[in-house]
C-alpha cells in the first residue's frame, strides 16, 4: 500500500501581488451617504487642503505669502492658495491614491523637514479631494510646486467616473506657486455650489482658520473676509462688561439665546480654549445639549454631546482644541481616554465657577439657581464638596416652604422626608401645624442629596417618613374620650380590615381634615404581597404566606377635632357607621393620590351606594331602616 506525499510549501506556486482597485462611483456613494453626515462637508475639505498646503509651505519658507481665496458662480466652486503646490508626479501620486496624503513631502529630507510640523495640519486620512465628487461631476486642478521652482505647473482633471489625466502646462499658466481647485456640480448637486450657501458654509467651517480667507461671489463687489480671528474670548476688552457683552453677542449668534451667565473655559497643557454658555431657561437632565468643537481652527462638529460631563446640561459650549481627537469622518470626537480627562477637567472648571459665584457674587448665584437648581444638585449629588458649597443655596420644598437645606436645618435637627410629590402635598398641613420637619424628596436629585446630608452635617439625622413618626407628633384624645369611642373605633377596625389598615383617632390641625392616610414602604410591600397572594397558585400562595412579616400596616387616622369625625363616632346605626367609614378611607385614599388596588376601587364603589341608599331612604316617608348596600348586592345576586 502506497500513500500520497503530503505537498510541500515550494510545491505552492506563489501569486504575484495585485493592487486594489478603487470604483470611485462606489467611493462617493459611500462618502456621501455613510461617512459623512452631509454634502456641505465638501467645503471643509476645500479649506483644510489650502490652509494644509499653505502650512507645510510655511514650514519650508517661513517669508512666504499666506493667501487663501474662495469663490462661487454659475455653478462653480473654486478656491485659490499660496501653498506648497505639487508636481506632475505628485499629482500622479497623490490625487488619485486613497490613504496617503499630499502634505509628505517627495523624498526623505522634505519628509523630515515637514514633520515637525505636521502636528499643526488639519487633514490625518488622504481622503481629500475625492471627498468633493459628493457635489461635483469633475474637478480640476492646476498646481505648481513650491519645492522645485523649475518644475512646470499641473493640471489634473478628474470625472466622477473614476477617471483622471494628468498634463503639464506653460509656465505662464500659473506663475507662482500654488494650487487652484474648481469644481463644477454635478446633477442635483446645484444647490451647494450657490453663492450665498458657499459663503455660509466658509464661514460657519473655516471663521477660527489661521490664515486669511476671503470669499468673491462674482458679482463684481470686493472680496469678504471668512476669517474673524482671534476668537471673541480670546480677544482683550477695555472692560468686565464690555468682554461680557460681546460674548453675550456672540453666543446669540452662533446658538440663538441670549445667556444667563458666561464661563471661560482654557485647558493650556490639552490644548483646549473656549466658553460655556449658560442656558437662560430650565432644560431637562435628559436632554444632550450639542457643543461647537474646532479643531485647530477648522469646525469639527457643532454636535459633540460628549465633550461636557452628562451633569452640566444647563450649558453650550465652544472650543477650538489642538490635541482632541476626531473620528473617522472628523464630524465628531472620539471618546478616548484623552477626551474623558478633557471632560473631567471642563467640569471642574463649571464647578470652579459655582464656588467662584457662591463666594463673590451671591446675587449671580441666587439668578442662576433659580434657574438652574436641578443641574447643580445633580452635580452635587458626586460631590460633597460642592453640596456643602450649595446648602445655604439650593432650594429644597419643605413643610416650612421653599427653602435652603441649611435653613431647614437650623429649624430640625431630625429631618424626615417623603419620596412622592403626592405623599408630601397630604402630610404638609398637618406636619407644619405640629412641628414635624418634612422635605419633599419626590422631585429629581433630592432623595440622593438627603441621603448624603449627613456626611456633610453629622449631626442631623435624616430618615425616611413613616406613619408611626407622624402619628406619634399628633395630640392624642383624652383616654375618657377614647374609652366612650371604643364601639366606633371597633367597627371602623373591622370594616377596613380586609384593607389591611389600622384606624386611629387622633386631635390634630387643621380641624379642616376629617382623615388622614398613612403608610410607609414596608406597609406598602406587606399590601402588595397580600395581593400576589390572592391571585397565586397554592405553591407561591404557600410561599408568600411564608414571607408574611410583622411590617407595619397602613394607618386611616380619624381627626377627633374635625365636627363630621363627632357626628359620625355617634351614630346608633351600626351599618350607616360602617359605610361611613368607608368612605372616609376612600377619600383619605384617593386625597394621598396613591393608585387604587381593585379592593380599593370596589370599597369605593360599594360606599358610594351604601351612602345614596341611606340618602335616599332617610328622604323617604317610610321609617324603614336603609338596606345596606352590601344586603343589596346579596339581593341582587
Amino acid at each position: 500500500m502506497t500513500s500520497t506525499p503530503m505537498p510541500t510549501p515550494m510545491s505552492t506556486p506563489v501569486s504575484a501581488p495585485h493592487s486594489f482597485q478603487v470604483d470611485l462611483r462606489g467611493l462617493v456613494d459611500l462618502l456621501s451617504h455613510h461617512l459623512y453626515s452631509s454634502p456641505r462637508v465638501y467645503v471643509r475639505e476645500l479649506l483644510q487642503n489650502a490652509v494644509d498646503a499653505v502650512t507645510a509651505r510655511q514650514a519650508i519658507d517661513p517669508e512666504a505669502q499666506a493667501d487663501i481665496r474662495l469663490s462661487a458662480s454659475g455653478g462653480r466652486v473654486t478656491i485659490e492658495d499660496s501653498g506648497i503646490g505639487l508636481t506632475a508626479a505628485e499629482a500622479h501620486s497623490f490625487l488619485a491614491t486613497i490613504g496617503r496624503s499630499s502634505k509628505r513631502g517627495g523624498d526623505e529630507l522634505h519628509d523630515q523637514a515637514l514633520e515637525a510640523t505636521r502636528r499643526d495640519f488639519l487633514g490625518q486620512f488622504g481622503i481629500g479631494l475625492l471627498a468633493c465628487f459628493v457635489v461635483a461631476r469633475q474637478i480640476r486642478v492646476v498646481t505648481r510646486s513650491a519645492r522645485d521652482p523649475l518644475a512646470a505647473p499641473v493640471e489634473w482633471l478628474a470625472t466622477d467616473d473614476g477617471s483622471y489625466t494628468v498634463r503639464e502646462l506653460p509656465h505662464a499658466a500659473r506663475p507662482e506657486p500654488g494650487t487652484t481647485v474648481v469644481l463644477e456640480a454635478r446633477p442635483g448637486a446645484a444647490e451647494w455650489t450657490v453663492p450665498a450657501k458657499v459663503e455660509e458654509l466658509a464661514r460657519d467651517y473655516g471663521s477660527l482658520l489661521p490664515y486669511d480667507i476671503t470669499f468673491d461671489d462674482g458679482e463684481g463687489g470686493e472680496p469678504r473676509p471668512v476669517t474673524d480671528r482671534p476668537a471673541v474670548w480670546e480677544r482683550t476688552f477695555p472692560t468686565p462688561a464690555a468682554r461680557r457683552a460681546a460674548l453675550a453677542g456672540h453666543c446669540t449668534e452662533l446658538f440663538g439665546f441670549a445667556p444667563l451667565d458666561s464661563i471661560d473655559l482654557e485647558l493650556p497643557v490639552a490644548g483646549v480654549r473656549g466658553v460655556a454658555y449658560v442656558l437662560p431657561d430650565p432644560t431637562s437632565p435628559a436632554h444632550r445639549a450639542g457643543h461647537r468643537v474646532h479643531l485647530k481652527g477648522m469646525l469639527l462638529t457643532q454636535r459633540a454631546d460628549n465633550l461636557l460631563p452628562d451633569w452640566a446640561f444647563f450649558v453650550r459650549a465652544v472650543i477650538d482644541t489642538d490635541t482632541l481627537r476626531p473620528t473617522a469622518s472628523r464630524e465628531n470626537l472620539y471618546d478616548d481616554e484623552t477626551l474623558s480627562a478633557v471632560r473631567e477637567a471642563l467640569g471642574a472648571h463649571i464647578r470652579g465657577w459655582l464656588a467662584e459665584l457662591a463666594a463673590s457674587d451671591p446675587d449671580r448665584l441666587a439668578a442662576f439657581l433659580r434657574v438652574h437648581h436641578l443641574g447643580v444638585k445633580s452635580m452635587a449629588r458626586h460631590d460633597s464638596e460642592l453640596l456643602g458649597l450649595m446648602l445655604p443655596w439650593l432650594p429644597f420644598e419643605t413643610s416650612a416652604g421653599s427653602m435652603s437645606l441649611q435653613e431647614f436645618a437650623a429649624a430640625h435637627t431630625d429631618i424626615h422626608f417623603t419620596r412622592t410629590v403626592e405623599e408630601f402635598r397630604q402630610i404638609a398641613p398637618i406636619a407644619a401645624a405640629h412641628g414635624l420637619g418634612v422635605i419633599n424628596a419626590g422631585y429629581t436629585y433630592d432623595a440622593d442629596l438627603l441621603a448624603l446630608l449627613p456626611s456633610v452635617r453629622p449631626e442631623l439625622k435624616v430618615t425616611e417618613l413613616d406613619a408611626g413618626a407622624v402619628t406619634e407628633r399628633l395630640d392624642p384624645v383624652p383616654t375618657a374620650a377614647e374609652l366612650a369611642l371604643a364601639p366606633f373605633l371597633a367597627t371602623a377596625r373591622t370594616r377596613l380590615e380586609a384593607q389591611s389598615c389600622d384606624v386611629v383617632l387622633r386631635a390634630f390641625q387643621p380641624v379642616t381634615v376629617p382623615a388622614l392616610y398613612l403608610d410607609d414602604r414596608q406597609a406598602r410591600q406587606e399590601r402588595d404581597r397580600t395581593t400576589a397572594m390572592e391571585s397565586a397558585d397554592s405553591l407561591w400562595s404557600g410561599i408568600l404566606g411564608a414571607l408574611r412579616g410583622s411590617a407595619p400596616r397602613a394607618r386611616l387616622v380619624l381627626n377627633h377635632n374635625n365636627p363630621l369625625i363627632r357626628r359620625i363616632s355617634g351614630l346608633q346605626d351600626e351599618a350607616l357607621t360602617g359605610t361611613a367609614v368607608e368612605s372616609l378611607y376612600g377619600q383619605a385614599l384617593l386625597m394621598s393620590q396613591r393608585p387604587l388596588r381593585p379592593a380599593d376601587s370596589a370599597l369605593l364603589n360599594r360606599a358610594f351606594l351604601g351612602l345614596l341608599e341611606w340618602a335616599t331612604h332617610a328622604t323617604a316617608p317610610s321609617t324603614e331602616r336603609p338596606t345596606d348596600a352590601r344586603d343589596g348586592e346579596e339581593d341582587q345576586k
